[in-house]
């Protein structure tokens, strides 16, 4: 098993479009903090009255936001650059069992995601505190490590839309098919249930895999298209589900049909 997760960490190294993914994940979080340098000098232009609305927290946010988009592509271009280029074969005559073959692309491909993820969303965080200074923004007054358990959440969160984009990438063996039905489930599908009559739209929009972290670090979900209905251990189940379940699948496809 070490071999295999060995092999499949240098084909993602050795992939082009690897590199380019995370340097734009890595390149945002710096974009992220100059946006924070320009809402500081807005601030001060403020009077009392604007200050109180004005909110740091949605740029923040921006950083985990692209990287689940990042990651998920990864997660589609690790399965679907096999099949292009018909390395998949090959790899399969290298470790015969397909299970293993999936698994091994599964912890090279979920590490990633958690380490890019982890990194790009504490990024944004640290980087937007540190830019806007001592400036009390209504939604900053907390300590570091108030905020810190959202944030881990939603790095963590970038893991679990790197396998998803995986499995997909298994099932449909298409770059372009795999990508469009991340974005369905990513943005399309929570802005179609947010206007379903309540209190279904609070229901089903609690289980939307990207209002997951926010739930798990038990943090309201007000002014979000998704409910906040869930306590953390069960928004960590459906969260751990988003990964576990596409991945099972995709282990049932990949045994049954031919490479």
């Amino acid at each position: 098993m070490l071999d295999a997760v060995a092999a499949e960490w240098w084909k993602l190294r050795s992939v082009r479009s690897t590199s380019v993914i995370v340097s734009v994940a890595a390149a945002f979080v710096l974009f992220v903090v100059l946006l924070a340098v320009q809402q500081a000098h807005v601030w001060d232009g403020l009077d009392a009255a604007r200050r109180a609305r004005f909110l740091l927290r949605p740029l923040q946010e921006l950083g985990g936001w692209v990287a689940q988009l990042c990651l998920a592509v990864l997660g589609v271009l690790a399965a679907t650059s096999e099949y292009r280029t018909g390395m998949v074969r090959t790899s399969l005559v290298a470790v015969p069992s397909r299970r293993r073959f999936l698994a091994a692309k599964a912890v090279v491909v979920g590490l990633t995601g958690l380490v890019v993820g982890e990194a790009v969303t504490i990024g944004c965080l640290l980087g937007t505190r540190l830019a806007v200074g001592g400036r009390p923004f209504p939604d900053q007054r907390g300590s570091i490590a108030h905020d810190l358990p959202g944030f881990i959440a939603s790095g963590a969160a970038v893991a679990v839309f790197a396998l998803l984009g995986l499995a997909l990438g298994v099932l449909l063996r298409s770059a372009a098919a795999a990508i469009v039905a991340l974005v369905l489930v990513w943005h399309v599908l929570p802005l179609m249930v947010f206007h379903l009559p309540g209190p279904w739209n609070e229901r089903v929009g609690s289980v939307m895999l990207s209002g997951l972290p926010t739930q798990i670090a038990g943090l309201s979900a007000d002014h979000s298209i998704y409910g906040g209905l869930l306590p953390p251990l069960a928004a960590a189940a459906v969260l751990l589900a988003y990964a576990a379940v596409p991945l099972a699948i995709a282990s049932v496809a990949l045994t049954r049909r031919d490479a």
